[in-house]
């Protein structure tokens, strides 16, 4: 499922055009990304949750010659599924 087939969806289930719908999921994620670029923890009940963590800086290997390089810091997300989806993905309802 991608962006518009979410889109989609959310139009069906709630009766409303899929512009509108469109808009509410780009607002959606818009309000995620927004939040973890400000560094706090994204909860959504019954879903799950999303943070940041930091990635130092540190020395890799580049696979094909075997060479030292040095690997940038950067910031992963993390996503913590929720008891709700869990429970949905276990065969619970």
């Amino acid at each position: 499922m991608n962006q518009g087939d979410l889109a989609a969806a959310v139009a069906a289930a709630t009766g409303t055009g899929e512009g509108e719908a469109a808009k509410a999921v780009a607002v959606l994620f818009g309000l995620v990304r927004d939040g973890l670029r400000r560094g706090e923890k994204v909860a959504i009940s019954g879903f799950g949750s999303f943070e940041t963590a930091r990635r130092e800086a540190r020395e890799g290997r580049n696979p094909r010659t075997g060479a030292p390089e040095r690997v940038a810091a950067s910031t992963k997300v993390r996503f913590k599924p929720g008891k709700g989806l869990k429970h949905a993905l276990n065969g619970g309802v």
